[in-house]
């Protein structure tokens, strides 16, 4: 595979896939609710669990899954501080240690909602290794830059003025790993606030992507998701609502995350 070629998906591997996105009703058809019949486990730490992709529907690639908790219907916005916290932590070492591996590029990120892109309710993470390509070629460092909010020699937090997709994107910058929890809080924060502030609480459904960042810092990245802009579907051209309104939500992004960490 040339790193031009797309990803190519594998039609016959995803036809045993399981899909619970029209029900949220605990049943036998969700894998992860069957932790005994879990196969392939990397690592275990109590609820949190990391292992293989049982349909591994991606050609070229290494496939694996973080299950987050046991709580088939939880997220990272309704678990505790603490337990967010420790759940950041697991993911980031899960990902660190798919980076010691020969891949061109490793992928990490979540889909939450029925509009984001995954076919499993239960709260779940993917990190991707890709073995030809290269996963950030269309990402730049402006991508994680934008209007800031929040700024410490540790996290930064802004409105992306150049987002990958549009319209708000929130860029949550790790710049020390001695903020790691401070990170944490500020992603569980922000995706709360995208679920019940933002568009009037019409948004319900985000996708989250972690960036490495050249300065061996990270970039969570939270982005909303509606219905796509056909300018990105058809041309790849992204979209950024106008300085006014984008300041205005980061002005109210801030507020949100004063009066929720400080209960």
């Amino acid at each position: 595979m040339k790193d031009t070629e797309p990803l190519v998906f594998d039609f016959k591997l995803a036809q045993g896939k399981p899909n619970s996105y029209k029900t949220t009703v605990i049943n036998d058809s969700c894998p992860f609710c069957q932790v005994d019949n879990l196969k392939d486990i990397y690592v275990q730490k109590g609820e949190m669990i990391w292992l293989h992709n049982k349909f591994p529907t991606l050609q070229d690639t290494t496939q694996t899954i973080i299950i987050e908790s046991g709580d088939h219907c939880g997220d990272i916005t309704t678990y505790s501080y603490k337990y967010n916290r420790k759940l950041l932590n697991f993911a980031l070492e899960c990902f660190r240690d798919m980076n010691k591996q020969q891949f061109s590029s490793v992928l990490w990120y979540k889909n939450f909602g029925p509009a984001a892109g995954g076919s499993l309710v239960h709260p779940h993470m993917q990190i991707v290794g890709l073995k030809h390509k290269n996963g950030y070629k269309y990402i730049s460092a402006s991508n994680f830059s934008g209007i800031s909010l929040f700024a410490s020699s540790h996290v930064e937090v802004n409105i992306a003025t150049q987002p990958v997709q549009g319209y708000i994107e929130i860029n949550i910058n790790l710049l020390s790993l001695a903020a790691i929890d401070l990170w944490a809080d500020w992603i569980q924060i922000a995706a709360k606030y995208l679920l019940t502030e933002l568009a009037n609480g019409r948004c319900k459904s985000y996708n989250l992507f972690f960036y490495p960042r050249n300065d061996n810092g990270i970039c969570a990245k939270l982005i909303p998701r509606f219905v796509t802009s056909p300018y990105f579907v058809g041309y790849k051209l992204s979209q950024v609502d106008d300085n006014e309104k984008l300041t205005e939500e980061a002005a109210k992004l801030k507020n949100f995350f004063i009066r929720n960490r400080s209960h």
